[in-house]
């Protein structure tokens, strides 16, 4: 069995956040399970391009990938090189070929899905958040109506999904009806199983944001919720964005006065994430939509306690295992949810006992691989 994957950045390109983690990793996963794996991209690295030679074979990890350059430097990430290296590359052959796409409404995605369908190549889409009701009615939102209403719709039912959670699926099927459509959880990279190490014990309640800052993520949620609390807090915004964005954050920080108790650290990367997600008390995602939250493991797995909106892919998991807390996404509903939690510091004591072995137990490597496997077995069986 062979896996093509497509997706329009791949690491190093970390500027995209989560999902571009997730498909390296995911990628590097079933090279290991001895599956054969090619990964086709494009130089995109946020308004600059990455450096690799555009169409030759690179080794990241052990997976083979091809970086393509595309001529758009926007998220439409246009690329005719890479289409026509996967027109070309799907051959008629014994060896069975699935193509697994990865989020939607870029010109990869969407015309890389066009071109496996007319070949009669059996597809995989994940649509790593992109096709939530929260992405449909945004940013460009009439092109994206647009383009379903064309052509989007039918090649989408055509389609094999993936999803990372029950309320992601549930987002999915209001809007198309797919051939199939499976739950499996992202891979996440995560350290090795912590040492327990004394909590600080000062009234000071850490709390920490660690994701890229834009509108989705609720960032101003968190900052109303916080005006005039009676706690002693320290928030740690960890990430970046577009500096018209945070600029327009910290405007409001400064115009209620809580520049004492806000720090900006910036972008983490993997070495130091670990280190300062142990170092806070609770993680707070506010988020308007979340089809998952790599971050929500990578916190847990260390033993911070997390706080995060009922639009959070995770937030079931967090709720069944007594993980954290989740709120309705509205100020005064966080704002309530945080005093309770600084009355009851216990129960983050105990979280950070319990987390970190529950994780791994959870999301195992080895455990989610064969579900993957699984799944493009069952794609081939029923093309």
């Amino acid at each position: 069995m062979k896996i093509i994957q497509i997706s329009a950045s791949y690491k190093p390109a970390v500027v995209y956040g989560g999902p571009t983690m997730s498909v390296s990793k995911l990628s590097e996963e079933l090279v290991k399970s001895g599956l054969q794996v090619e990964v086709l991209t494009t130089l995109a690295n946020g308004k600059s391009e990455l450096s690799f030679t555009a169409g030759a074979i690179t080794w990241i990890e052990g997976v083979a990938v091809r970086f393509f350059k595309r001529l758009t430097k926007d998220h439409s990430h246009f690329s005719p090189a890479l289409l026509k290296h996967l027109f070309l590359a799907i051959k008629k052959t014994d060896e069975p070929l699935v193509i697994h796409i990865h989020a939607w409404w870029n010109l990869v995605s969407v015309l890389a899905c066009l071109i496996a369908q007319i070949k009669k190549v059996p597809v995989v889409l994940s649509p790593r958040g992109t096709l939530s009701s929260y992405s449909f009615g945004n940013k460009h939102h009439l092109v994206k109506k647009w383009m379903h209403f064309l052509a989007g719709k039918k090649l989408l039912a055509n389609c094999c999904f993936h999803v990372t959670s029950e309320q992601e699926k549930q987002e999915i099927l209001s809007l198309v009806h797919p051939k199939q459509i499976k739950i499996i959880p992202n891979f996440i990279s995560l350290p090795e199983l912590p040492q327990q190490v004394s909590t600080d014990k000062t009234t000071l309640l850490k709390l920490l944001f660690l994701s890229r800052i834009e509108a989705k993520k609720g960032l101003e949620i968190l900052l109303e919720a916080l005006d005039k609390i009676s706690f002693p807090y320290l928030l740690t915004i960890a990430g970046t964005g577009e500096p018209e964005y945070i600029n327009s954050l910290k405007k409001i920080v400064h115009k209620r006065s809580m520049e004492a108790f806000v720090s900006w650290i910036g972008f983490q990367e993997y070495e130091n994430k670990f280190n300062v997600l142990q170092a806070h008390d609770l993680l707070v995602l506010p988020s308007y939509n979340e089809n998952f939250g790599n971050v929500v493991i990578e916190s847990l797995a260390v033993g911070t306690a997390v706080l995060i909106s009922s639009n959070v892919g995770l937030a079931a998991y967090v709720n069944r295992n007594y993980l954290g807390w989740t709120f309705d996404n509205q100020p005064k509903m966080l704002k309530e949810q945080l005093i309770k939690i600084n009355s009851n510091r216990q129960w983050l004591d105990e979280i950070r006992l319990q987390s970190p072995k529950q994780i791994r137990q959870d999301f195992a490597d080895g455990q989610l691989v064969k579900q993957y496997l699984e799944l493009y077995q069952a794609v081939i069986a029923t093309a």
